[in-house]
């Protein structure tokens, strides 16, 4: 086995001889530790306290030690808790490197980009500078002097999980979320020429006006600066031009004229380089992408880019994942970015800390806008490290496009002393807001409740942007009222947005527990997505309502004429030459097929507008059961699906049932007192009437009900067969659902007709029939309906009608300790049925309906153990229900009466003599 010297030899020749590959006077850059968490590199290492404590061992750099096995795992508002120990341990880390000799006349800096918390740096045994305070900047030392060229040299690092400033540890480390120990983004050398620049600050304007403010070490006689702007793709020069530089700091300017802006929808990418020139000689050369884009804030109108107002359809995000804790990998990062525009977002508040500078490359290439933030959870840094700090964060993100506007804390995260540092180190002079705050002229209240404040929000006069809102513990919140928000909200001219808590539940592997998943009770499972991204049902209310394209409400049935409105809901693009695809769909054998489509390429229409388009259907469309639509945009990307289904439940039932009631060769019904034998079926009914059971064929399906609230016991019943043999079963109850009849027909079907509520149920959470059926015998199921998540009253939007499929799971949404979450939830309530099979141990049975609009529930979910109330939705008895009305769910913070007109109660209208819906149903047992 080759030596650990030998395999670091190795590594270092591979960095080097790629160092060497550069020009000599380009920017160069060498990783001492690996470049993400994905791809580490082993240094020596040990910890103070807690798991491992005092042994000298080895640790993947960058990473995070709780995540590696040793120390102590705590959540942020640990300290608080006498029930927790906190642990306040320290790392120490020693790594070898080689430095060529050849590198003696250069500069050599030793970054940082980000370590937890309070971190002493040592080179061959001497200091390196000052103590960094703050665990989510970059920071870097001159280290040229304490080399050791042509030699191995010993890096140093102690670092301490709490910080000597108090300041520090209250904004960082008594916060809500994971508070971790280590340096978890990458360790790097810069190498480069004594003369160079040390700050390259890029304005970019989409007028094409460039700005830049160079600062350059070891300033030159007769010194210039040329500048090269290239197209990042296709490397075509736009333009160059030079100018002087007569000082250490130097501003400079050109137009270069027509250029195409950056924005999230089109992120138009281009490369400046820079090289310092003495005498007309190339002694340094440093690139960087740029984006044009012009930002404003327009006090009680709007915030700009590029002269559009924009709306913020965001997420708050944190840089987290179960396995490597805030330590994340290009795949983490591509992977959390492409869900969020697959949701149709265009932005990302970055809660609560600045990112990794590898997610902001991405979101300027793959187009976000983003809020970066200072931290400061609840409290704020103090005037002496909080200065520093904000220069870190300007200084490492100032050039990226996506990077618009800068957040000032958390809830009262700040010190008001310390703003002026963004404006004077941001020569873009962004906006500066403070998350939670009415100020600097935006308004962004966190987590309001609906048409909430007095002259503020959607009813008030400032900008206003919510930077959290519908705060998603659970499955509560996010897509949860989201369209009653975003319809009120955009009434409001003054409108930018809002985000939403937050992106994935932050569970993490609890190295210490047997690698299981904790979240911190109710502290940290808010997200759309799971901690391993599993998509939940808000992820696709969340597509649908923030779809840049919308389609106006129609009506489809076998009168449509093929014509639908499309409206243009993006920022700035037009959807000429976008395709939209048609679909006709038929029900075969509890499987979708396709029999017939086509494509629609669409005509111009600018943001703002709508048009119309013809599908082209053919004249037999209505013999297909359910038509859908989706748009991909110019990249091909899926912009979002629609689908209606064509027919009637009771047309869908007449035609889908598998025998009609008149059975050409008829089974002779034969009565056994309160059962009832038709062929291999053998219907049992209770002494009240109810159905208790089904045998079929021997085996027993326990299938029973109606389940009653209210007196079971019906006032009246009736039992009678008519002239073709079936029978019919009528019973009359004093409660809803008053009158129940059950009809048993010669092939073995059976028929149920429920009386339709009326005013009385309107106080009820929900309104229908329910049955028993016991959990453990289920398997899955297939329906046709709106799928595959579940519904709530308020989360209506994202579930869509077609055939669907899934297995039984007991998945509790945001909530699991051991492995992944199972996605769709099995259990719930679920939209728009039209017919289900559910399979079970013994075999299925299938359910039709014939009345439209109906929700069917399938058991009971339960809840976390840390559930709030206001989470906790009203489930009827039984296990399987048919529903004409549903419950809202509320979010961590709010009840769902507050939160929106889609939560409100529906209250029953109606006269003597309306031809009401009644529940109508088709159970086929055979």
């Amino acid at each position: 086995m080759p030596s650990k010297l030998v395999l670091f030899s190795i590594l270092a020749f591979c960095c080097f001889t790629l160092a060497f590959a550069q020009e000599p006077h380009e920017y160069r850059r060498v990783y001492l530790s690996g470049k993400d968490a994905a791809h580490p590199v082993t240094w020596d290492f040990k910890v103070s306290d807690g798991r491992k404590a005092e042994q000298w061992s080895n640790i993947p750099v960058p990473s995070n030690w709780e995540l590696q096995g040793y120390g102590t795992y705590n959540y942020g508002h640990d300290h608080s808790r006498e029930d927790r120990q906190l642990g306040k341990e320290v790392g120490y880390y020693k790594h070898p490197f080689e430095v060529p000799a050849s590198w003696q006349e250069k500069t050599i800096n030793i970054v940082f980009a980000g370590s937890m918390t309070d971190t002493e740096v040592k080179i061959n045994g001497q200091l390196a500078g000052e103590i960094h305070q703050g665990a989510f900047y970059e920071f870097s030392y001159d280290i040229t002097e304490l080399l050791h060229f042509g030699e191995e040299n010993l890096l140093e690092v102690k670092v301490a999980k709490h910080s000597a400033n108090a300041s520090v540890n209250r904004a960082e480390r008594q916060a809500d979320f994971w508070i971790f120990g280590g340096i978890y983004r990458p360790v790097y050398l810069e190498v480069l020429p004594k003369a160079h620049f040390s700050r390259v600050a890029i304005d970019a304007k989409a007028s094409g006006d460039f700005k830049a403010v160079l600062y350059v070490k070891e300033m030159l006689k007769d010194a210039s600066v040329e500048v090269r702007l290239t197209d990042y793709q296709s490397k075509a020069l736009l333009g160059t031009f030079s100018s002087p530089l007569e000082n250490e700091q130097t501003t400079i300017a050109h137009n270069f004229g027509k250029v195409k802006a950056w924005n999230p929808e089109a992120p138009q990418l281009y490369q400046a380089t820079f090289t310092l020139l003495e005498q007309g000689k190339a002694v340094y050369t440093q690139t960087a992408q740029v984006g044009f884009r012009t930002v404003e804030l327009r006090e009680r109108d709007g915030i700009y880019v590029n002269g559009t107002k924009v709306i913020f359809k965001g997420v708050n995000r944190h840089s987290f994942y179960p396995t490597t804790g805030r330590a994340l990998s290009e795949a983490n990062h591509l992977e959390d970015i492409l869900l969020m525009k697959e949701m149709n977002m265009n932005a990302v508040r970055m809660s609560h800390y600045p990112p990794d500078e590898r997610f902001l490359e991405l979101c300027d290439s793959l187009g976000l806008f983003v809020l970066d933030e200072v931290t400061g959870w609840q409290d704020g840094y103090d005037t002496i490290v909080g200065p520093k700090l904000i220069k870190e964060t300007i200084l490492k993100d100032e050039n990226h496009p996506s990077v618009i506007v800068w957040d000032h804390g958390n809830e009262g995260g700040w010190d008001f002393a310390n703003e002026q540092w963004f404006h004077q180190w941001d020569i873009q002079q962004r906006p500066v807001i403070y998350p939670w705050l009415n100020r600097n002229g935006v308004d962004s209240f966190h987590y309001p409740t609906y048409r909430a404040g007095i002259n503020r929000l959607s009813n008030g006069h400032n900008i206003f942007m919510p930077t959290e809102m519908l705060h998603g513990l659970y499955d509560g919140g996010h897509g949860a009222n989201l369209d009653d928000f975003w319809k009120d909200y955009l009434e409001n001219p003054r409108a930018a947005g809002g985000f939403l808590w937050v992106f994935s539940d932050e569970a993490v592997v609890r190295t210490d527990r047997g690698d299981s998943l904790d979240a911190d009770g109710n502290h940290a499972p808010d997200g759309i997505v799971g901690p391993f991204r599993e998509k939940e049902g808000s992820f696709y209310t969340i597509k649908d309502i923030w779809s840049p394209v919308q389609v106006t409400p129609m009506v489809v049935n076998a009168h449509f004429d093929g014509k639908l409105i499309l409206e243009n809901h993006y920022l700035y693009t037009d959807l000429e030459g976008m395709e939209l695809s048609w679909t006709l769909k038929a029900f075969a054998n509890w499987h979708e097929e396709i029999t017939s489509g086509g494509t629609v390429t669409l005509k111009s229409t600018l943001p703002g507008e709508h048009s119309q388009v013809e599908l082209g259907l053919p004249d037999d469309f209505a013999h297909s059961d359910w038509l859908e639509i989706a748009v991909k945009d110019h990249s091909g990307k899926l912009i979002n699906t629609w689908s209606w289904p064509i027919a009637s439940p009771a047309e869908f039932a007449s035609k889908h049932l598998p025998e009609s009631t008149a059975a050409e060769v008829p089974t002779m019904i034969q009565k056994e007192g309160r059962a009832f034998t038709i062929g291999d079926l053998k219907v049992y009914f209770n002494e009240n009437h109810a159905l208790e059971k089904v045998e079929r064929a021997g085996q027993i399906l326990p299938f029973s009900g109606p389940v009653l609230k209210h007196e079971p016991v019906p006032k009246e019943a009736q039992v009678h067969q008519d002239e073709d043999g079936n029978y019919h079963i009528k019973v009359a109850y004093k409660t809803y659902p008053y009158t129940v009849k059950w009809t048993l027909y010669q092939n073995g079907l059976i028929r149920l007709v429920a009386a339709a509520p009326d005013r009385r149920q309107s106080e009820e959470p929900y309104v229908g029939i329910h049955f028993n059926f016991p959990e453990e015998q289920v398997t899955g199921v297939q329906w046709l309906g709106d799928g595959p998540y579940r519904v709530w009253q308020n989360r209506l939007r994202g579930a869509r009608f077609g055939a669907w499929q899934k297995d039984y799971n007991n998945t509790i949404t945001g909530y699991s300790t051991q492995g992944r979450l199972e996605y769709p939830e099995f259990k719930g309530y679920h939209a728009d049925l039209f017919a289900y099979q559910l399979a079970t141990e013994h075999g299925g049975f299938s359910v039709y309906t014939e009345s439209p609009g109906l929700f069917f529930r399938l058991f009971t979910p339960e809840n976390s153990p840390y559930v709030t109330d206001d989470l906790k939705v009203p489930f009827p008895a039984g296990d399987l229900s048919f529903l004409y009305k549903i419950p809202a769910i509320g979010t961590k913070f709010h009840a769902a009466e507050d939160m929106g007109p889609s939560s409100h109660d529906q209250r029953n209208v109606g006269h003597h003599g309306d031809q009401d819906d009644p529940i109508t149903l088709w159970f086929d047992f055979r």
